[in-house]
């Protein structure tokens, strides 16, 4: 199977099941990679708290966000 085809397949999994094999698969990556990518989320985390404290994103309350998701996902 390429990986094209088990992309396609992947994908087509509900997005539960999709979440869980991205962990997987995230779990699986050498560990030396690990600090890096660590490293990127940091990044990532500093990059979202600076655009939340200049005002370019605007926060909404955790429970109108999961009320969004929940939803979104029954549709």
């Amino acid at each position: 199977m390429s990986v094209e085809q088990l992309t396609d397949e992947a994908l087509a999994l509900p997005s539960e099941a999709r979440a869980l094999l991205a962990d997987r698969l995230v779990e699986s990556l050498d560990p030396a990679e690990d600090g890096y990518i660590h490293q990127l989320w940091a990044t990532e985390a500093r990059r979202r708290l600076d655009d939340v404290r200049s005002g370019r994103v605007k926060t909404i309350p955790g429970e109108t966000a999961l009320a969004q998701v929940r939803q979104a996902m029954a549709k």
